[in-house]
């Protein structure tokens, strides 16, 4: 991934969460379900300093459909959160039960 697209995770999840965050990996994730892959990509693990909730979070981007837009997704390293599988895990649940009511 470019530095710059690194920058742009770094400053979303400092306005979705507030604190600073520091880049201090990249990990590639590939979640199934039932035999097949629902998303693979890389999860940027940022260490997070002043935010009252949590010393670390995960962000990815992943293509919009149709567009040449990306959607970006911050998840806090907190309660059941412990890894990037963790993040990507619980942001295709929470996306599953908003699109399902």
């Amino acid at each position: 991934m470019k530095d710059e697209d690194i920058y742009q995770l770094r400053l979303t999840v400092e306005s979705q969460h507030g604190g600073t965050a520091i880049h201090v990996q990249s990990v590639p994730v590939k979640e199934t379900f039932s035999g097949q892959t629902v998303w693979e990509g890389v999860v940027h693990v940022f260490d997070l300093a002043d935010n009252p909730k949590a010393t670390r979070a995960y962000a990815w981007s992943s293509p919009i459909e149709g567009s040449d837009k990306r959607r970006f997704f911050t998840v806090l390293h907190m309660g059941g959160i412990r890894s990037p599988a963790d993040a990507v895990r619980a942001a295709i649940v929470a996306e599953a039960r908003a699109k399902n009511g």
